[in-house]
């Protein structure tokens, strides 16, 4: 990808079954990121271990995937990846289209 035509920004997010998140990006593509090798004991990522957890607290913040912890949407108290990290996973069809 080149950054000088496009800085990855995601607009939308959906969640997936077994820890994996529907990317909406800004320039139109979907991209599919398994989480779930990131979920591990004693990292910032163990509390997603609980599906519901997961998929409740999942958010647009920072203009990238992550999980609103604080419940008020603090930029900083967030669990966020980083959104050139998921953009170069492969593009997928949208799972909202019919």
């Amino acid at each position: 990808m080149n950054t000088s035509e496009l800085w990855p920004c995601v607009v939308q997010v959906i969640p997936a079954e077994e820890y994996k998140v529907y990317a909406y990006f800004n320039d139109g593509t979907v991209r599919l990121f398994d989480v779930k090798p990131l979920i591990r004991p004693n990292t910032v990522f163990e509390p997603l271990e609980n599906y519901a957890t997961f998929k409740e607290k999942l958010a647009v913040i920072n203009d990238t995937v992550a999980w609103d912890m604080g419940g008020n949407r603090n930029p900083r108290r967030c669990i966020d990846l980083d959104p050139f990290v998921i953009y170069e996973q492969p593009a997928v069809a949208d799972p909202l289209a019919t």
